[in-house]
C-alpha cells in the first residue's frame, strides 16, 4: 500500500464514523433503549446475566500486584 493509498483508506473510514455518528445522533430515545433492550436480552440468552462471584476479588488482586510492582520499581529507581 503506498502513502496516497493509506492516506485515501484513512479518509475513507472517517467519512464512514461521521456517517455512522450522524446516524447515532438522528435515533430516538425509544430506538435507542429498544436496542440497549436487545444488548441485555442477548446477554441473558448466552449466559452472561450472572457475573463470577469472585470477580471482585479479582480485580483487587490485580490491582494490588501493580501496586507492588511499581512500588518495587520506585524504590529500586530511588537506590540508583
Amino acid at each position: 500500500m503506498t502513502r496516497e493509498e493509506a492516506i485515501r483508506f484513512k479518509e475513507s473510514w472517517a467519512a464512514v464514523n461521521q456517517i455512522v455518528i450522524q446516524e447515532e445522533r438522528a435515533k430516538s430515545f425509544e430506538q435507542r433503549l429498544k436496542e440497549l433492550a436487545m444488548l441485555f436480552r442477548t446477554g441473558q440468552l448466552l449466559g452472561w446475566h450472572q457475573r463470577p462471584a469472585n470477580d471482585q476479588e479479582v480485580v483487587r488482586a490485580r490491582w494490588q500486584r501493580i501496586r507492588e510492582v511499581f512500588a518495587a520499581k520506585s524504590s529500586n529507581e530511588e537506590k540508583d
